[in-house]
């Protein structure tokens, strides 16, 4: 009773000298935290705070045991942290603050874009697929890629079947790499993706698809891969591969990517 009764005092202090500034202040201090969280989600960097967070066992067992060359190492490491930091993640901040000053409370791309930009993939797919020509298309999600691939061709272009369809070409210059498509834009072309190394993969698959398996073994990336040789298409997410896949298969993975619901499936026409 006595720990509920002081649980009690304490609370009720707190409430009753709480002002608006603290209100604001601890917000502010949520916010930030929820967007250093989301950073790390997005750039998929676990292994590195691994590292600082051994660093920092290390900087104390160094104090206990008064290793003194190692803990002045360490000390001016971690004196300047934030500029460390800053230099490691500068293009996901520049990112965020670009996305922040241009849209900061109604970012993101409208229902209605993301359903054409389903359709524009989804035709494109199936045609190049019905031409015979090969293709990798990689729909980024909530981690970056950058960190993954090889970027390739910067383009910064809408997403249209026609420009799909022109890179995939035989003869385009660009038409062996992949395309990344990240939001509403074509960002990337003739970028190359990392080899998956799973010994389990069947031996016959093609390096399209064991590039495609192997991005996203690592992100949380949608790939889908269109074989020249068979004329199918595969749909690639979290390592597995869904090969021979129809039309509806194709749409419902990409609604899935952009964040879609499923009843928009049915509203969409063939």
């Amino acid at each position: 009773m006595n720990v509920l009764s002081n649980l009690f005092e304490n609370t009720y202090f707190l409430l009753t000298h709480l002002r608006w500034q603290d209100l604001i202040d601890i917000v502010l201090v949520w916010a930030i935290i929820y967007r250093v969280l989301i950073l790390i989600k997005r750039t998929g960097t676990i292994q590195m705070l691994s590292g600082l967070g051994i660093l920092a066992i290390s900087y104390i067992l160094s104090q206990w045991f008064d290793f003194t060359t190692l803990n002045l190492l360490l000390e001016k490491f971690f004196s300047n942290l934030f500029v460390i930091v800053v230099v490691l993640f500068q293009g996901e901040i520049r990112r965020a603050l670009a996305q922040i000053g241009s849209h900061p409370l109604f970012s993101g791309v409208s229902s209605v874009m993301e359903t054409h930009m389903v359709e524009e993939i989804a035709k494109a797919v199936i045609t190049v697929a019905q031409k015979g020509y090969g293709a990798l298309i990689v729909i980024e999600r909530d981690i970056l890629v950058d960190y993954h691939i090889e970027m390739g061709t910067e383009l910064d272009s809408k997403i249209s079947a026609q420009v799909l369809e022109s890179i995939f070409h035989p003869q385009a210059p660009m038409h062996d790499g992949a395309i990344l498509i990240r939001g509403s834009k074509i960002v990337s072309a003739g970028c190359f993706l990392p080899l998956s190394k799973n010994p389990a993969i069947d031996k016959n698959l093609g390096t399209r698809h064991r590039a495609a398996i192997g991005l996203t073994e690592e992100t949380d990336a949608l790939v889908l891969v269109v074989s020249e040789e068979t004329k199918s298409i595969s749909v690639v997410h979290s390592g597995h591969m869904s090969p021979n896949v129809e039309l509806a298969d194709v749409r419902m993975a990409l609604y899935d990517a952009f964040g879609m619901k499923y009843k928009a499936y049915s509203e969409v026409g063939a």
